[in-house]
């Protein structure tokens, strides 16, 4: 019986969402094929790539003849299908442990990512895109990120991670737009500051997967 063919993820890996599947299929010891996509020749426009990603967004994602997008998403169907694959646990065993990573991935696509994703464009991508940054946008921002790691400083002063005592899709979501929070927009006061915050983060972004995916942004794409 021949071996399934690796899925293959679409888009490039210094992207929050892309890196954020990658980092999910390096969790689960899931083989997959990175496929670059040059958004800036405009590639995830054209026609033959909105067959699979029809908002023309990166990632789209590819498994034999199922196509998926939304990095969310793409996660959770990677946990459910590769379930007895790499790290068992990432979107727990049972309801209940489903239910609360879930809230907490709920968590930081409607409170976290928001502002997060605000101040990484305004920070990180707009100097390199020669667009004017907006420090109104920025402070705005800041101040609104700063209420939600309040929160969840609280959380995190009562368990190990956001979901309970083991690392899970909650946590990995959020590495993604804090990596470059910390360590290239120079915000990480508003995680030091926070004492439970400031050693979850120490503790998700050293994992060997957000590593290698690290190393992947580094590398100069291929194909």
């Amino acid at each position: 019986m021949a071996a399934a063919a690796p899925v293959r993820v679409y888009g490039p890996p210094f992207s929050s969402a892309v890196s954020r599947v990658l980092a999910c299929l390096l969790e689960k010891d899931v083989p997959f094929q990175l496929q670059p996509v040059n958004m800036a020749k405009g590639e995830h426009k054209k026609p033959d790539y909105l067959k699979i990603q029809p908002f023309g967004q990166v990632p789209a994602f590819q498994d034999e003849s199922i196509t998926l997008f939304e990095s969310r998403a793409i996660s959770r169907y990677v946990c459910e299908k590769y379930s007895t694959k790499g790290n068992k646990g990432l979107y727990g065993t049972n309801p209940l442990e489903k239910a609360s990573i879930d809230q907490w991935l709920e968590g930081e696509g409607q409170n976290f990512n928001p502002p997060s994703s605000v101040l990484v464009f305004q920070l990180a991508f707009a100097p390199r895109m020669k667009i004017k940054q907006d420090e109104s946008l920025i402070k705005q921002n800041k101040a609104k990120l700063a209420k939600v790691l309040d929160v969840y400083e609280k959380r995190l002063g009562e368990s190990r991670y956001l979901a309970g005592e083991e690392f899970t899709l909650a946590d990995l979501s959020h590495i993604p737009n804090t990596h470059y929070l910390v360590n290239v927009c120079e915000r990480d006061e508003l995680f030091a500051s926070r004492e439970n915050v400031e050693r979850w983060w120490g503790e998700i972004s050293s994992r060997e997967s957000w590593r290698k995916v690290v190393d992947m942004q580094k590398s100069p794409p291929r194909g």
